[in-house]
């Protein structure tokens, strides 16, 4: 069962400090650019992925082709992705031990939600932490003690 409840993705949302955001864009009104400089602006690492955009930059970031080919660990992989497109990457952050899949509001897949939480990985799906941190009333993360 994903965790969609507000205190479990309070708890996540003060926890994580490093993003891969999959589904990255490099144009300024998709929602994934919008979602990617607010959390930069609260503090959080936010590293773009994208195949098309691997080694561009987005927002200062240099642009990676797929989870695996970042070069540092994440606490987060955050899904930007059509449903029937997630399956791989879900796999994919299994296989890294990523700690939390969220899955953006649209991206609804329970079988491989259910496959990340039976790995052991937490899961948040249909849910938009831009509109999460101001509504859990989370600091941005240089704020916090």
């Amino acid at each position: 069962m994903p965790s969609n409840q507000p205190g479990q993705m309070r708890a996540i949302l003060e926890s994580v400090r490093t993003i891969a955001l999959v589904g990255a864009s490099g144009k300024t009104n998709r929602p994934s650019h919008e979602v990617m400089e607010f959390m930069q602006a609260h503090g959080y690492r936010i590293i773009p992925v994208n195949p098309r955009l691997a080694g561009q930059t987005v927002l200062g970031e240099t642009v990676y082709a797929d989870i695996a080919s970042v070069p540092e660990p994440v606490d987060m992989v955050e899904l930007f992705l059509a449903p029937e497109r997630t399956d791989a990457i879900i796999d994919q952050a299994i296989e890294l031990k990523v700690p939390v899949i969220w899955l953006q509001i649209g991206v609804i897949n329970e079988a491989g939600a259910a496959r990340a939480e039976a790995a052991g990985l937490t899961v948040v799906m249909d849910r938009c932490p831009k509109q999460e941190i101001p509504r859990q009333g989370i600091p941005a993360v240089d704020a916090r003690a």
